[in-house]
């Protein structure tokens, strides 16, 4: 356990044990709070967000597998979000929102000073919540957005869906990281993934893992990273119907890429940032980015 956090997983909360969690947010002694997979009434999911919404601390909240579960706790859950001003990484993944879930999460989102980190994997969303989502990567900097997003498993977004958000992304002034993994998208729609990649000035890391990608998609991919410039530095695309060679190839050019940058940046006296990526397993954790660029690592420091 991390000082300032709370971490319980998969249990049934009492209202004393709220009431003490919700005691400790109002102290600001808490900088995250892991809930996921827990059982609580909603009467005391309410309670909980009204602690969330008076903390100043929170930088991380995990509400993961299924515990904002209604559209009436989706409701308490904007309505702390439009007060609090602190948590900057919310993770909702495998909570059944659908787009009517994220409508009403939209405009408190969009708003949120902090919020740079959003996993909405697994959350029966379609093409309506991908274009609210897309409204959250603005292409002007002076505007906060998306600095990482997670859309996996989200199988109703439709080719549209993910071509408006190709152009999303393409044209984000901030976004860093994107996980799509384990949705159909196939070659066609990694095709246009794949500009936006080489347009973006900021993306750093796509998973692609699981996404019913073939050899065509990994060439797209291979011919971009060696004959245009870009800021990718991590693409996954395993347990797609990939030759290893390609994606070693893929790999070894995106190495190279990113060693030459780092001499650049020595040589004229640079500390450039750095991203570390940390594989996913096999077990419930998700995917962890460590980044030294948003003050403390906001994806490090929670099992998903």
């Amino acid at each position: 356990m991390l000082p300032g956090s709370i971490q319980i997983t998969g249990e049934a909360l009492s209202g004393a044990e709220i009431k003490d969690i919700c005691e400790s947010l109002k102290e600001d002694s808490v900088r995250l709070l892991s809930v996921r997979g827990c059982q609580l009434s909603d009467r005391d999911f309410g309670r909980l967000c009204r602690g969330v919404a008076e903390s100043r601390s929170l930088a991380q909240l995990n509400l993961n597998l299924g515990v904002v579960s209604s559209i009436a706790r989706v409701k308490h859950l904007a309505d702390a979000l439009k007060t609090n001003r602190s948590i900057q990484t919310l993770f909702l993944h495998g909570s059944p929102l659908l787009d009517a879930g994220l409508v009403a999460l939209n405009t408190a989102l969009s708003t949120h000073p902090s919020v740079v980190s959003l996993d909405l994997g697994d959350c029966m969303l379609g093409d309506e919540a991908v274009q609210l989502i897309c409204g959250m990567l603005p292409p002007d900097g002076a505007k906060s957005g998306l600095r990482e997003l997670t859309l996996s498993a989200n199988p109703a977004i439709t080719t549209k869906g993910w071509a408006r958000l190709a152009i999303a992304v393409a044209h984000s002034s901030q976004l860093r990281v994107l996980n799509l993994d384990y949705n159909p998208l196939g070659d066609h729609i990694a095709g246009m993934l794949a500009v936006a990649v080489a347009s973006s000035r900021t993306l750093e890391v796509l998973d692609l893992e699981g996404t019913g990608l073939t050899n065509q998609s990994a060439q797209i991919f291979l011919d971009m990273v060696e004959n245009y410039p870009t800021c990718l530095r991590v693409l996954v695309l395993a347990e797609n119907a990939i030759s290893p060679e390609l994606q070693q190839q893929i790999s070894d050019l995106l190495s190279e890429g990113e060693e030459d940058e780092d001499k650049e940046a020595e040589a004229h006296g640079i500390s450039r940032e750095k991203t570390t990526w940390l594989p996913r397993s096999n077990s419930s954790s998700q995917m962890v980015l460590v980044t030294s660029g948003l003050g403390d690592s906001l994806l490090a420091e929670t099992e998903m």
